[in-house]
């Protein structure tokens, strides 16, 4: 057991983590023998504490981006390399885990230092970071339960426990639910319609699953819950029943059996709503708002106006299809089902503006993608990006690993790229997050501050064979959004390791540089850059960019819409319902949906039992900052509209200015503030509503 501890890779001292050799053995061991070393650390530091920065906040950091790192090791390798051994591992550990936090959470000496330092003739010498650190730890402190008293703070650490293990129990139900359902389909009839990469898709899936003489083009194939599969069933099949099935499975993924995940979603919403009442607040919606830029009242005020703003439009998009689907001749013209919408929206995309998203795929290879994207970064912001290959461990061959470098050629930050689906082990979705974050205190070499490093994750279509993975033009913009993400990581100026990066931004403002970047996806320089054809090398022909931007707003009202369900019923559980009342979480679904869905949901959709971003994931009564960091977003790119997008040097003014607040500042100053240093003034939601086409355009903008 002593040596396992020694040669255990989570404890070793590392630039870059051990991936490539860390299994789930280690994480029992290494976990424990971690909160031990913390357990002593954090007493020495209560009995030595005085309200200072050396001796409070630089051993603080110290403890907490030593759990940080070492559980963010464990946690991603969860998410990109699943398996049941690692599952139990970190089962096991994880409430002793969950225990530190809330001992150091709940810990009365940092507290009342943090107060003291607060309250002390010194406070306004301190720099705006310092301020906020100091500030946020007062809150964060308050929120688990610093102040209360014995029994009731044993409730509350009952209740972050069984929330910690609820919220890895759904996630792991809806893995298993989506990893479960296979289509095997032997007649070619049946998958009319699909394009040639979901067929290659479907044909390798068969491979896998035994069926070693599938090939695309005879069979068999089979279908899967993932993302790139289930997109193209729904939008290309023709086989009707076949759109139906797939999507009737989708819709109650975890909902039944033994991977329901409903009575974990009813026991999930009792516990949050009793500590928010622990915590003398109204509801859990509050407790969320509390380290946000909105309230509950203008996250509400917010979806509100953007849903009556795209409702028409939606209800517009539903007529479209309808009179679109009876003149092709469609039986079900009259009776379209949600099985039929993305459909036929496909079919009348490509006559309205005869864009095929399959037949741009070969425009969109990853490697002219990534290469268009540095492009971008170098010309907005000044840094150069190298693949460094080699340089550090990587949990699979597939990862490519890249150096960021300043115009002056130094150094400044790296990240881990892993693009393509693994359905067999890798959770569904696109995210971004932190290996270690810039730190002065966490210095390598003593001198200058420990550099950022991020994680970029996607679930994207794998090569085929020879070809390198084709993207669809969703797929790239979910790149640039994500790219978006690490650049406030990576580029932050901000050594205060606790609020440098995206540590101690606002959760409602996080999303404000990624969805910025997808912008840049419609503008032409940036796009032509990018869409090279893979084999022939020519550009996207013109008409086609022109059609692309055109069909930008196709649709807009619903996939507004569709965001604003999600938002409402996020808050609408965690704020009005009423954990064993009289309505169930579906009654609420289909209420919200009412007002948020032009067609209403099936009575059994049970979506809310793959909703993994509130009930799994950090969005309870937060799916509202996608919207709320929207009309951030549209707002800041406006900025280079005014600017000129086709004047280089007014972009590189501006993308330097953007680069010097909201990418450099992290969480040392208030997001409205970064936000006004940038723009100039408080944000407003206009640009955002003239991007999707949902407001008349005065005249006088046309140009």
């Amino acid at each position: 057991m002593e040596e396992s501890i020694e040669n255990n890779p989570l404890l070793q001292d590392f630039d870059f983590p051990p991936f490539d050799v860390v299994e789930a053995k280690h994480v029992r061991p290494g976990i424990r023998a971690l909160l031990k070393k913390l357990e002593d650390d954090l007493l020495e530091l209560e009995r030595t504490v005085d309200p200072s920065w050396p001796r409070l906040v630089e051993p603080l950091e110290k403890i907490v981006d030593r759990l940080t790192v070492v559980w963010g090791i464990v946690n991603h390798l969860k998410a990109v390399k699943d398996s049941p051994e690692l599952r139990a591992a970190i089962e096991e550990v994880q409430p002793e885990k969950v225990k530190f936090q809330l001992r150091l959470g709940q810990s009365k000496p940092l507290y009342n230092a943090f107060k003291a330092i607060q309250e002390s003739p010194d406070w306004n010498t301190l720099s705006d970071a310092r301020k906020r650190i100091v500030e946020s730890q007062i809150k964060e402190a308050i929120l688990n339960g610093v102040s209360l008293e014995d029994d009731k703070r044993d409730q509350f650490n009952k209740i972050e426990q069984e929330l910690e293990r609820l919220s890895q129990k759904f996630d792991e139900n809806v893995l298993d639910a989506t990893k479960k359902f296979e289509k095997l389909i032997t007649d070619k009839k049946e998958i009319e319609g699909l394009p040639a990469t979901a067929l290659g898709m479907a044909a390798q899936a068969a491979v896998s699953k035994g069926h070693e003489n599938a090939t695309a083009e005879n069979g068999p194939w089979v279908m899967t819950l993932d993302a790139p599969s289930f997109m193209a069933v729904m939008q290309h099949a023709r086989n009707r029943s076949l759109r139906e099935e797939v999507y009737r499975a989708y819709v109650t993924r975890a909902s039944s059996g033994d991977l329901d995940n409903t009575s974990i979603i009813d026991q999930t919403l009792k516990l949050r709503l009793e500590k928010a009442n622990l915590l003398n607040y109204k509801n859990y919606a509050e407790v969320s708002m509390a380290t946000k830029m909105a309230t509950v009242e203008k996250a509400g005020e917010l979806l509100e106006k953007l849903r009556s703003a795209s409702w028409n439009a939606a209800v517009q998009d539903m007529d479209d299809i309808k009179v679109f689907s009876k003149n092709q001749g469609a039986q079900e013209a009259d009776d379209l089902n949600h099985w039929d919408i993305n459909f036929w929206s496909e079919r009348l995309r490509e006559s309205k503006f005869d864009i095929n998203e399959e037949e741009l795929r070969p425009f969109f290879s990853l490697p002219k993608v990534m290469d268009g994207l540095f492009d971008l970064a170098k010309t907005l912001f000044g840094i150069d990006i190298e693949q460094a290959d080699g340089l550090a461990p990587v949990w699979n061959n597939d990862v490519r690993f890249y150096r960021v470098k300043d115009s002056s050629g130094n150094p400044i930050a790296y990240f881990y790229f892993d693009p393509y689906t693994r359905s067999s082990e890798k959770r569904g979705g696109a995210w971004m997050d932190e290996v270690v974050g810039r730190s002065r205190v966490l210095s390598r070499d003593g001198s200058s501050a420990r550099l950022p490093v991020a994680h970029m994750v996607c679930n994207q279509t794998p090569p085929v064979g020879s070809k390198p993975s084709l993207m669809t033009f969703r797929e790239v913009e979910t790149v640039f959004h994500e790219f978006g993400h690490a650049l406030q990581h990576m580029l932050t100026k901000q050594d205060e390791g606790l609020v440098s990066g995206i540590r101690g931004i606002e959760w409602d403002a996080v999303e404000l540089p990624s969805q910025f970047m997808e912008n840049w996806c419609y503008h032409r320089d940036t796009l032509m850059s990018i869409a090279k054809h893979y084999e022939t090398g020519e550009s996207l022909p013109e008409e086609v960019y022109l059609k692309l931007l055109a069909a930008r707003t196709f649709r807009a009202g619903s996939l507004s819409l569709r965001q604003i369900r999600f938002a409402s019923v996020d808050l609408e559980l965690h704020t009005k319902y009423v954990p064993g009342g009289s309505e169930s979480i579906y009654d609420v679904d289909r209420r919200v949906s009412e007002k948020t869905q032009v067609i209403p949901p099936l009575p059994e959709d049970r979506f809310l039992c793959s909703f993994s971003h509130i009930f799994a994931g950090g969005y309870a009564a937060g799916y509202y900052s996608y919207k709320w960091a929207e009309v951030l977003s549209a707002d800041a790119f406006s900025a280079f509209e005014d600017a000129g997008l086709d004047d280089n040097k007014a972009v590189k003014e501006t993308g330097h200015r953007f680069r010097e607040t909201i990418l450099a500042l992290g969480g040392g100053k208030a997001p409205e503030e970064v936000f006004v240093e940038f723009r100039g003034r408080e944000p407003s939601p206009e640009a955002l509503l003239r991007h999707n086409g949902l407001v008349a355009i005065p005249a006088t903008a046309s140009a």
